[in-house]
């Protein structure tokens, strides 16, 4: 995969609202879904969805594109779908990565008070 001059690099920031936007479709939740266990190809999608033409799932793709969450690798005839968390991986960090870590420290001081004694 080739990087991308319109992708957001570490010091550039991610498009929180379009994050949003596009978790916010459960059909693109769904693609989202399936792209986490492995790529997939445009026309994989499409057998996926058979509720929807082959236009709205290329418009679902465009958003999850436009917010980063996709990744597209042409392959020949083919284009891949590649899911890119980092976005998602942003948003849990700015709202909810100082909870976790409060959480974890909870955890081990809870571990700590339950362990017996050293002898």
């Amino acid at each position: 995969m080739s990087a991308r001059p319109d992708r957001p690099t570490n010091a550039e920031p991610i498009d929180e609202d379009g994050v949003f936007k596009a978790l916010a479709s459960a059909t693109r939740r769904r693609i989202l879904d399936l792209l986490k266990d492995q790529p997939r190809t445009t026309g994989d999608l499409c057998d996926r969805f058979p509720e929807l033409d082959r236009c709205t799932v290329m418009q679902h793709l465009r958003v999850l594109d436009a917010a980063g969450l996709v990744i597209a690798q042409r392959k020949g005839r083919e284009r891949w779908n590649h899911l890119d968390p980092l976005p998602i991986k942003h948003i849990h960090d700015r709202w909810i990565g100082e909870y976790a870590h409060a959480a974890v420290g909870l955890l081990a001081t809870l571990r700590a008070d339950l362990e017996p004694p050293a002898s």
